[in-house]
């Protein structure tokens, strides 16, 4: 598809990553008309780069996700628009990769209780079998995606023995081990950490439910960098309450921002991160490389890079 790209739009919802204003100035030198815009502007503009979805965007011809989950916005409205939707698959494997090599290092090394120790000003040391130190255990990575072999990679180099879950059984770069997703619940039995990387589906929604939490060793520790929605959270919490698990660390949740009413806040072996797992002050640089490539792209009349839709 081509069209005629003379202005682009920074949707002003990006601001809950980074300042729109801060892309919109690196995109300057593109041979259109960049702009910080509202929702009202959308209209005027032929592209919008932003991280929320609105009805509006049908109107023009192309939409970027800053983003790689793209389940927010309506694929099948698009296509019947002829509007182009592209994401930002590509560029969170190593950030999401060390948010959770953190979260691990933070359970292994007690990082967590003794930042809640200092809170309360408590001098109080773990018990001699509670800290442990990451090499030799064995992480199960459910997805092998972007996010998945970003994570492998640095716990990789970590000493972790890294396994793998996706739908073929195809090795795959940096996992030890791959399994098929109708192996889910044999994968993640013997794992000390199983590590959610998965896209939101209709397929991988509440992949994980109370059966299996019930297949995770009672020792072991989940860790959700995916999606709120593939986690059954009633089950999950469940689980927590009753011992069936080590602890999580979780960046996403059913619920955004997670409601205060919720368990989760007062459990001492939960981490709660507020869904930025892949935050880093580069974030909007590594945007503008897409938006830049897929303009030199359109121009040149190619097919768009991380096309979605």
């Amino acid at each position: 598809m081509q069209f005629e790209l003379e202005r682009l739009g920074v949707h002003e919802s990006v601001e809950a990553v980074f300042p729109p204003a801060e892309l919109a100035a690196s995109l300057s030198n593109l041979p259109t008309e960049v702009a910080v815009i509202g929702d009202d502007e959308i209209p005027r503009y032929d592209a919008v780069v932003t991280l929320e979805h609105r009805e509006a965007f049908l109107e023009v011809e192309w939409v970027h996700s800053i983003q790689a989950g793209v389940d927010r916005f309506p694929f099948d409205e698009f296509e019947d628009h002829d509007v182009i939707l592209t994401n930002s698959t590509g560029i969170h494997d190593r950030t999401v990769g060390e948010t959770v090599a953190g979260y691990l290092l933070m359970f292994a090394r007690r990082l967590h209780a003794h930042v809640a120790n200092q809170r309360e000003r408590r001098w109080t040391r773990p018990e001699w079998d509670e800290a442990f130190t990451l090499p030799g255990s064995t992480a199960c990575v459910v997805g092998t995606g972007t996010l998945g072999r970003g994570v492998a990679e640095t716990l990789g180099g970590l000493g972790v023995r890294v396994t793998g879950v996706r739908r073929s059984g195809d090795p795959v770069p940096g996992f030890d081990e791959i399994d098929t997703t109708d192996r889910l619940l044999e994968a993640i039995a013997d794992a000390e950490f199983v590590i959610v990387t998965v896209p939101l589906t209709d397929e991988t929604h509440h992949l994980f439910d109370a059966e299996a939490f019930d297949a995770m060793r009672d020792d072991a520790y989940f860790v959700n960098v995916a999606r709120g929605s593939v986690v059954d959270e009633p089950a999950l919490i469940d689980a927590l309450e009753g011992d069936a698990l080590a602890g999580a660390a979780l960046d996403v949740f059913e619920a955004e921002p997670l409601p205060e009413d919720s368990p989760l806040w007062g459990m001492d072996e939960v981490i709660i991160s507020p869904h930025c797992a892949a935050y880093t002050r580069d974030y909007f640089r590594d945007i503008g490389d897409i938006v830049r490539e897929n303009v030199d792209r359109l121009a040149a009349g190619e097919e768009f890079h991380n096309r979605v839709v």
